[in-house]
């Protein structure tokens, strides 16, 4: 017997991890890492909380329970967006 093929995947946004210092996220093919020292909002958050993620328009992520927007931009260049006033 033949196992069928694997259909696509549809996910567009996906929590791959929590740990003690942050979390995995997959965002449309491509996987980052928010580190709690970096993006504090997220340490205390509840794992429904963040597992509670949105993506709009095709370039925002949204958690409606915590209040947070970023956009995927920020994840793939952080350096020009400095989440520390300086």
């Amino acid at each position: 017997m033949r196992s069928q093929k694997l259909g696509k995947n549809i996910s567009e946004v996906e929590i791959l991890n929590i740990s003690v210092f942050g979390i995995w996220i997959y965002v449309k093919g491509k996987e980052y890492f928010l580190d709690f020292e970096n993006y504090p909002w997220f340490q205390n958050a509840k794992i429904s909380q963040i597992l509670n993620v949105e993506l709009l328009h095709n370039n925002h992520l949204s958690w409606p329970d915590l209040d947070i927007d970023l956009d995927v931009e920020i994840l793939e260049t952080p350096e020009k967006y400095p989440l520390v006033y300086k």
